[in-house]
């Protein structure tokens, strides 16, 4: 069963929540719970799916054993890394972390069947990876099987996200909630699930039926254009909807999962939208990829200056962002466009350092780079839809 899509779903959680309402006010109980209660949910949403990323048969045995495995993975590594820094090490252990996941993206290229993909594989990849490159930069000293294994399977957020880390989710972990928190918590949570309720079963059920299906089967550049605004609304309203439904969710097991949208329309630039637009997966990347190429292209001095090292490191970020995707074309070019665009707002920042389009706090400019960047982003998503293909 695919979660947050039809309404059985949200009755069938309900024997893991309602129990959650009431161990949360329990200090001794309120974990326990949050494990049981996961184990349940990870049986409805594994056994029988039916999804195009899920097996048929035996997800849940894929899921738990992708796991356990990723947890041998990392006991051995922090193992090797408190003997001191082991380059080798690392980058075997990243190779088991992201083998799974590389090649399930890989297999269509290559025209080949791949069994052992399920509903999730490419979040629990990142949440598993976050791990490891924890434990080589010395800031995860232990992985203890219990917190890991929850950590990576937590239901409300295994199948799309938000991606958290384990180092936030631990502070949830050890965190002695008050009466007061605990009642937070909850409001917090129900407040999230009706404002996924209203994006997701409301506003994108509406742009998909009046707006989305009547322009399939038209041409042109008129219906084009149409379709570009209304697949932008539809995208948005239906991913915001999951993932306030999943943090919801997370808020209601004591587990402050991380916002994924922050009013992304209203980014003043491309550097704004991606960090307001699907937060928790540009921030792995910028973290995980970005930042770690950059430091490494100064320090081996890779090239000439550190404005070629951040342009190569946006392709680089960009192109493996749309590749992960998929690997239908649309997700490439969507990806490097993105890149082009973030070249592009750096090198006219640095060449012309304070003009208003990107600078003036004033209402008619600010209001123009709005305007200007929703129409990129709105292109950019019609190129991610495929319809340009």
């Amino acid at each position: 069963m695919i979660p947050y899509t039809d309404f059985l779903y949200f009755g069938i959680s309900l024997y893991a929540i309602l129990p959650a309402l009431v161990t949360g006010f329990f200090k001794r109980f309120w974990k326990i719970w949050l494990v049981i209660a996961t184990a349940l949910m990870l049986v409805v949403q594994y056994t029988g799916a039916s999804s195009e990323d899920a097996a048929p048969v035996s997800g849940i045995v894929l899921v738990i054993g992708y796991a356990v495995l990723q947890w041998i993975v990392a006991i051995i590594f922090l193992s090797i890394r408190k003997r001191g820094a082991n380059r080798f090490a690392f980058y075997l252990a990243i190779f088991f972390g992201i083998a799974p996941l590389l090649v399930a993206k890989l297999a269509p290229i290559f025209q080949f069947e791949y069994p052992f993909v399920f509903l999730g594989l490419s979040y629990i990849t990142f949440r598993s990876v976050d791990v490891l490159l924890g434990i080589q930069d010395a800031l995860i000293k232990e992985v203890k099987p219990l917190q890991y294994l929850t950590f990576l399977l937590f239901f409300p957020t295994i199948s799309s996200g938000p991606i958290d880390r384990y180092r936030r989710f631990s502070e949830d972990w050890v965190r002695e909630r008050t009466s007061e928190q605990v009642i937070q918590d909850i409001d917090g949570g129900i407040h999230r699930i009706f404002t996924g309720f209203l994006y997701k079963f409301l506003l994108a059920a509406l742009i998909k039926q009046y707006w989305i299906d009547p322009l399939v089967d038209a041409t042109g550049l008129l219906a084009t254009v149409s379709y570009m605004y209304a697949y932008t609304f539809y995208l948005f309203f239906d991913f915001a909807g999951y993932s306030a439904f999943a943090i919801g969710f997370s808020y209601l097991f004591g587990i402050r999962t991380p916002e994924n949208f922050n009013l992304p329309f209203l980014s003043r630039d491309i550097r704004d939208f991606w960090n307001r637009w699907h937060m928790s997966l540009s921030s792995w990347f910028r973290d995980h990829i970005y930042n770690r190429f950059i430091f490494a292209a100064i320090k081996g001095k890779w090239f000439k200056s550190s404005q070629t090292a951040s342009y190569v490191g946006y392709l680089l970020n960009m192109g493996l962002m749309g590749f992960w995707h998929g690997t239908d074309w649309h997700y490439i070019v969507y990806g490097f466009y993105h890149a082009f665009l973030l070249i592009v707002t750096t090198w006219l920042d640095k060449k012309y350092k304070g003009n208003r389009l990107l600078n003036d706090s004033g209402y008619f400019w600010r209001a123009l780079s709005i305007l200007i960047t929703f129409h990129l982003i709105a292109l950019g998503l019609l190129i991610f839809s495929g319809r340009l293909f």
